[in-house]
């Protein structure tokens, strides 16, 4: 998938998820700000509520899309035979959108009322959604391939020989030599909040002294993005473990409440059923 078409991708899932919660939200506003006792005399009061035509169906749909996101990525992740069925990190895009479009779902189709033991599996929801966001930040420092998968701390360090060859190439041995200087000078300074600010004073003191080599303008830009990927590699590398052993903590929070979510939400599905609750079959 190309950068154009992964933005793509990744805007129409944005786009659905904000439209889907918008168009729910104006739609029910006047039954969804009406008192819980007066919803039963409201107009839209059998389209709405949880056990509604549509309230039910949203139910239905945001359950139906939370175990697509989930089982359908663990499947990609560990079964071998879809190891070429699309690369792990768009897999992770896509859990990400159906398990943020599916519990929207079930919140309007709660009509934002909970209760007793579908409260439990409703904040467990609202806990696995935000642990997904802090995941996905954390997800993100990690390098890995373009395939998604994570990359060990050697093979890091290889790419970062490859990037100071490819500057070497550009400017010679001479001026590398001032510019790794400058880079260890840098990476020795700071943290996590204030390391973009040190990088771009860093690249602003390259560039001046580049200009003041003599350098070709063409060739100063190819070197300052050069210097801007090895940048970026070596931060990565600064956090590599960090992050690693930060992911790990992350799996033993974003796990349970997960596995609380789908075993109350099965127990939800079958006391419906049991009730005689069967949408529109």
């Amino acid at each position: 998938m190309s950068k154009t078409a992964h933005r793509i991708y990744l805007g129409s899932m944005a786009l659905i998820v904000v439209f889907v919660t918008i168009y729910l939200a104006v739609f029910g506003k006047s039954y969804y700000n009406t008192t819980i006792e007066e919803r039963f005399y409201h107009a839209d009061h059998k389209l709405l509520k949880p056990s509604g035509t549509m309230g039910h169906g949203l139910g239905i749909s945001g359950t139906v899309l939370m175990i697509i996101g989930v089982f359908g990525y663990q499947a990609r992740k560990y079964l071998k035979s879809l190891s070429k069925v699309w690369v792990l990190k768009h897999w992770l895009e896509f859990h990400i959108f159906l398990c943020t479009l599916g519990p929207i779902m079930v919140l309007f189709h709660t009509s934002f009322k909970f209760g007793g033991l579908v409260s439990i599996s409703f904040w467990s929801m609202v806990a696995v959604v935000a642990s997904g966001v802090v995941g996905r930040f954390i997800y993100l420092q990690i390098p890995r391939t373009i395939q998604g998968q994570e990359l060990s701390l050697h093979e890091i360090k290889d790419m970062r020989s490859e990037m100071t060859d490819k500057i070497k190439n550009e400017i010679g041995t001479e001026r590398l030599s001032e510019i790794i200087r400058l880079t260890a000078i840098a990476a020795l300074k700071g943290n996590i909040l204030s390391q973009y600010f040190i990088d771009w004073q860093l690249k602003k003191t390259i560039k001046k002294h580049l200009k003041s080599s003599q350098l070709e303008p063409s060739k100063i830009k190819s070197v300052l993005l050069l210097v801007d990927d090895e940048l970026n590699i070596s931060r990565k590398i600064e956090r590599l473990v960090f992050m690693q052993r930060m992911f790990r903590y992350w799996h033993v929070i974003h796990l349970p409440f997960a596995i609380i979510m789908l075993v109350i939400m099965l127990i939800h599905v079958v006391v419906t059923l049991a009730f005689g609750y069967r949408w529109v079959f």
